[in-house]
This record gives structure tokens, sequence and C-alpha cells, in this order.
């Protein structure tokens, strides 16, 4: 376990303000700091001593968010562990509702101080614009309501990471479960797919009443904020300077007129391959030419080692970068009884190094998560010399074009896995899953649009919102006898109960790493070049300008999705000839 780990990693920098002996678990012990950030703003006599001010609250911040990671690392790792449970939930309960107007009245002395117009306009325009969002739109009444929010979600990882089956006379994840949807065996993948479903709706009523609870809370919290409904509170929230919701409509009604249908004729292919009449659910994840599943690594070992290996192919830099989270023992990748779902990249502040967690069983889609978060961690390395914390991660948009381009880069190298004909093989179940990913952000994001500015909506008409979505932007497969997984099946995206509002951002960073492909395809030096110095600028400049400096388009109308479907569609009919 990396968790002991995350206790002796080094800090990028020694502390100046934060004392070493402080317990960042203890508010008599933080208070204080806050209290001396907020009276030394009093003293400041010009802009050089404002901007020293600035970053003793970025180093406090710093050591407050890596003690808030590692106790949600440790929670997810195990969430059956009571005693890392009750340590996140303090932090959850105890620290951060105090924390919170603290950082709240730091800002309001940041905007009030009479030398922050000096500041060099094009280093400080990005963070006033992010402090002043955020003055706007707290409220002390909110803070107990975000911590509410934050431990409903936990009860969600909690509930999910307890669901197991037993299959093949053995107790397994739903994660491991996985592997047995990509076997020729028909009436096996069934059967596999059949006891995941009923384990999933065994905790339906659960679930949906987590969700009813966070549409009361954060619907609360929007209105207490001024805003008509939640769904514009978390726009405003999330800083999206440069769209709106209109702009994420047009991108629904884009991936509906340009995606779906290549979707759907992949799927008649897929079907056709197949011998069957009818595409089931359980037919979806199979080689459509009955081939066994592609095996790409046996242990968890063989995955890192040869994972490396394509990084160090793509650049020897992101090869190096790679071995900085293997030597500190910053990957925890195993799917085990007890972790929670699915994969992420967190950030720890102080040592400024990343943090990778993952479920992975033996599948090529254990590649893909490890190449798409270790895209994270390169993101997260790229800024590791800025001082400035709140500059130190890029709009979501951008953070997710790092991963998504490090997926379609690595396409190349793919023999590093497996024979010349499966790498072909792996690349053509990538860029079909591209085309498979991106009307599925289109409804997730459109079921929380309707959502949170329908927030009165019973169970029912959620439910039927729920199934015109996938009559809108679904595939042809059959659910026939399966209703109620099909209309339950938003409970697994865990995104709608931890990360509201954050989805459609895959669909603008797919976008953007298509075209990162593309350009590689070209001149695959400077499309790296490109990438690497998107990467390094962070949040320190508005999202626009990060897609320019990566030599891409922040684009997400159907000007911009159409030729780059088509451009999937011939890469895969080249695939198809070879």
């Amino acid at each position: 376990m990396p968790v002991q780990a995350l206790r002796n990693l080094p800090k990028a920098q020694p502390r100046q303000f934060v004392p070493e002996s402080c317990d960042m678990g203890a508010w008599a012990q933080l208070e204080p700091l806050f209290k001396q950030l907020q009276e030394e703003a009093a003293k400041i006599k010009n802009p050089k001593q404002l901007e020293r001010w600035v970053l003793k609250g970025s180093e406090l911040g710093s050591a407050l968010y890596q003690e808030e990671a590692k106790r949600y690392i440790d929670m997810t790792c195990q969430t059956d562990d009571k005693d890392a449970e009750m340590a996140y939930l303090h932090f959850v309960e105890q620290i951060e509702p105090k924390m919170k107007p603290e950082w709240q009245k730091l800002d309001q002395l940041f905007l009030a101080c009479p030398f922050r117009e000096k500041l060099p306009l094009k280093r400080w325009t990005v963070y006033e614009r992010e402090v002043r969002k955020d003055v706007e739109i707290f409220r002390d009444e909110n803070v107990a309501l975000q911590t509410e929010e934050s431990k409903l979600g936990q009860q969600y990882q909690k509930t999910m990471g307890a669901m197991t089956v037993t299959f093949q006379d053995k107790e397994q994840t739903l994660q491991q479960m996985g592997r047995y949807f990509e076997e020729p065996d028909r009436d096996q993948r069934e059967q596999a797919w059949k006891l995941v479903a009923e384990r999933r709706l065994k905790d339906k009523d659960a679930i949906e009443q987590f969700y009813d609870d966070l549409i009361k809370l954060r619907t609360k919290i929007a209105k207490n904020a001024g805003f008509v409904n939640y769904r514009d509170y978390a726009f405003r929230a999330k800083g999206r300077f440069d769209y709106g919701p209109a702009a994420c409509e047009d991108f629904h009604k884009a991936i509906e007129e340009t995606v779906v249908p290549v979707a759907r004729r992949l799927q008649q292919r897929r079907r056709r391959l197949l011998g069957i009449r009818k595409l089931r659910p359980w037919d979806l994840a199979v080689d459509p030419r009955n081939r066994p599943p592609l095996k790409p690594f046996a242990d968890v070992p063989t995955l890192v080692e040869k994972t490396h290996e394509i990084f160090r192919r793509i650049d020897p830099v992101l090869g190096t970068d790679f071995d900085v989270l293997r030597k500190n023992n910053l990957l925890e990748l195993e799917s085990r009884k007890g972790k929670a779902p699915g994969g992420y990249q967190h950030s720890l502040e102080e040592a400024r190094m990343p943090f990778i967690f993952m479920n992975a069983v033996g599948l090529q889609r254990d590649v893909e998560t490890l190449l798409h978060e270790g895209g994270h961690a390169f993101h997260s390395l790229a800024t590791r010399d800025e001082p400035l914390l709140a500059y130190r991660h890029a709009p979501i948009e951008f953070c997710e074009v790092a991963s998504m381009s490090m997926e379609l880069l690595a396409s190349p190298h793919l023999e590093v896995f497996y024979s010349a004909q499966d790498a072909q093989r792996a690349h053509r179940v990538h860029l079909e899953g591209i085309v498979g990913l991106l009307p599925w952000v289109a409804t997730i994001d459109a079921f929380q649009h309707w959502v949170y500015t329908n927030p009165e909506h019973t169970r029912e008409q959620r439910k039927a919102f729920w199934l015109s979505l996938q009559e809108r932007f679904g595939g042809i497969d059959d659910w026939k006898g399966l209703e109620d997984a099909r209309a339950y099946m938003w409970h697994r995206q865990l995104h709608l109960f931890l990360h509201p509002f954050y989805y459609v951002e895959y669909g603008i960073a797919q976008l953007g790493a298509l075209q990162v492909w593309l350009k590689s395809k070209k001149d695959v030096a400077k499309a790296i070049a490109n990438y690497r110095k998107g990467l390094s600028l962070g949040r320190s400049r508005p999202l626009p300008d990060l897609f320019k400096a990566a030599g891409i388009k922040f684009d997400f109308s159907a000007k911009t999705v159409k030729p780059l479907v088509n451009a999937i569609k011939r890469e895969l009919k080249t695939l198809e000839e070879v």
C-alpha cells in the first residue's frame, strides 16, 4: 500500500510561514495562521509585499490540501477501514467548514488592497478573476450544507465500494467482473452482466435517496448564493468564463447529429460480425470477430513497466516523470474488495507530486486508464515550479486534454503490450470508444441540466427523462427484459454524485485531444512540444489561451466536431483495410 509512503514525501519547498510542527488536522493550530495573515494584510505597503502575502496563503493552502488529499486517498483505498473513514470525515466536518470563511476573508482583503491594481496585469488577471468569483458566490450558510454534501458523497463511495458478486465460485468486485464482458462465450457474458446489474439494483433505493438528498442540498446552496438554480451556480462556481449552458446545449445537438449516427453504424457492424439478430448489452465489449479478449498484462507490475516504456517512447521526459511516481510509491492500481470504484489522479500540494488511483483487472481499458491518469500526472509535474497554488491546476477542460491526448499519443506504441495485429485491434477499440464516449458525455451533461433546472421532479419523472436521453443518444442495443437496469444505469456514474457538472469537460477535452493526435500524425515532435507548453502554463492563462498554446482550438461546436469525427472514420477504415 502506498498510503504510508505519502507520510514520508519530502516537501517541494521548505516552509517559510507554516510551522513544521503544525498539525494540519487540528483547528486550534490552524486558526492562528489565518488570523496572522489577516492582520498582516493591513501592513502591506507595496505590490511586492502583496505578492509575498499571497504566497504565504498559498503555502498554507498547499499544506492543508495535501492533508485533505492524504485522508481522501486513505479512505478510497480502503472504504471499509473505519479509522481511514473517521480521519477523512474529521477533516470534512471539523476543518473544511472552519477554513472556508477564513479563505473568504483573505480573498476579500486581497480585493480591497490598494496595491492590487499595481500588480503585473498578465501575471495576476486570472488569479484576480477567480478570487472575485469566489467572493461573489460565498455564503456562510452554505458551509454546513457543503459539508453535508461531502459526507453524502463519501457514503455513496462506501456503498459502491462494498459491491461484490460471487461468480465462478469466487467473490469479485464489479470492476473485476468487467473482464467477463469481453469473453467470446455469449452465455457466460450474459450471466456475468446480469449478475452485476442485479447487484447494482439491490442498492437502487439507497442510491436514489443519496441523489435526492444531494439535489435538495445543492439547490439550497444555489438559492442561498442568489442563483435561480444549481446549474447556473455550478457554472459560476467552476469559473466557466468562456462558455455557458447554451454552448453545452449546442454541443449536445452537435453530438446527436454528427456522432450518434456513426456510433449506431459501428454497432450495426458489430451485430453483423457477431452474427446475431439483436445486439444485447453484454455484446458491447466483446471483440466483434469473437476473438478472445485482449490480454495486455497479467499483473500490475507488468502494466506499470510497459506503460513506462510507452511514455519513454513518446517523449523521454515523460518516461522520467513517470519514474518519479514509481520511485515514490505514488501508484495504487489493483482492484480489490473495499476499494472505491473508478480512477483518479490527486495532487499532493506540498510535495507537488501526483498520486494515481485505479482498479486494474487486466483489460485494455486499464492500459487506457493508466495512460489517461498519467497525462494528469504529467500536467501536475509540469507546473511543479509554479509557486502560486491557484496556478498549479488548469481548468478541467484543459486538464482532460492532457490525459486524453496521452491515450491517443500512445497509439503508435501499443506493440509494447501486443503483437502488431493486436496493437491495431487495441487502437481500433480506443477509437470506437471515443465515438461511444461523446454521446455518453452528452447524455450525462444533458441529464444534469434537466435535473438541476427541474429540482422538484419526482423519481419517476427523472427515470422517464433518463430513458428519453437513451433514445436520443443511445445505441441500437436491445434492453428487452432489462428495463430497470437501463433506467438506473446512471447510478454507476460517480461524477453525478461526487462532482456535479464535471463531465462535459470530457467532451470538450476529447475534441482538443483529437486535434493534438491529428497534429502528431503530421509532426510528432512539434505536437509534443506544444502539448507540454500548454501543460506548463497551469491556470495562469484563460482557457482559450491554454488551448492555443497547445496548438489547438477551443471550440466544441459542430464546425469542430464534424471534421474530427470524419478523421476517426478515415482511421477506422484504414485499420479495417489492414
